[in-house]
């Protein structure tokens, strides 16, 4: 059960304290997009990412979209956000986790994912190794197939609730 606990929780990508991974010896930041960043149908950014992002950038983390979606939706928040990206990510298959580490030189330790869902991104983060923060999930309103996996989460969140292990609502860092 411990791969589907998240070492950070908190409420939205805005009350995550930064500085406090920064000490942790973070310095890059994969955030998923939909649900995390925006809600599934938003098209664009707004002006609170984009004030975050640049603050973030300024505090020297270096920032990725990290989605599954595709490449035609996740470019468009990219370029807005003037951030690199991984489209189609398949998370929580370790593969595109795994090309990201190698191809920018990072080990585990460097790296966060940050997202709304406990089966793609922290269990994803979890199995390569890399520091894992929930936040709750911007809208009720998911894609299509994510609503299935939001049925198994919620067992699984269950289950860890039974165990003492995690609770929705309790935030941590």
């Amino acid at each position: 059960m411990e791969k589907y606990i998240p070492d950070v929780y908190q409420k939205s990508i805005y009350t995550i304290d930064y500085s406090k991974l920064t000490d942790r010896g973070i310095k890059c930041l994969l955030f998923d997009l939909d649900n995390t960043l925006v809600p599934a149908s938003i098209k664009v950014s707004n002006k609170k990412i984009k004030s975050l992002f640049k603050e973030l950038k300024e505090k020297g983390f270096d920032i990725y979209i990290f989605s599954n979606s595709p490449k035609s939706r996740v470019k468009v928040f990219a370029d807005e956000l003037q951030v690199k990206y991984y489209a189609s990510a398949t998370k929580p298959l370790k593969r595109k986790f795994v090309k990201h580490l190698y191809e920018n030189d990072y080990n585990e330790s460097e790296v966060a994912i940050i997202g709304d869902q406990i089966l793609t991104d922290v269990l994803g983060g979890n199995l390569v190794g890399i520091t894992t923060i929930l936040v709750n999930p911007i809208s009720q309103k998911d894609f299509f197939l994510t609503n299935f996996t939001r049925i198994i989460e919620r067992k699984i969140i269950k289950k860890l609730r039974n165990y003492e292990l995690f609770t929705l609502g309790k935030y941590y860092d």
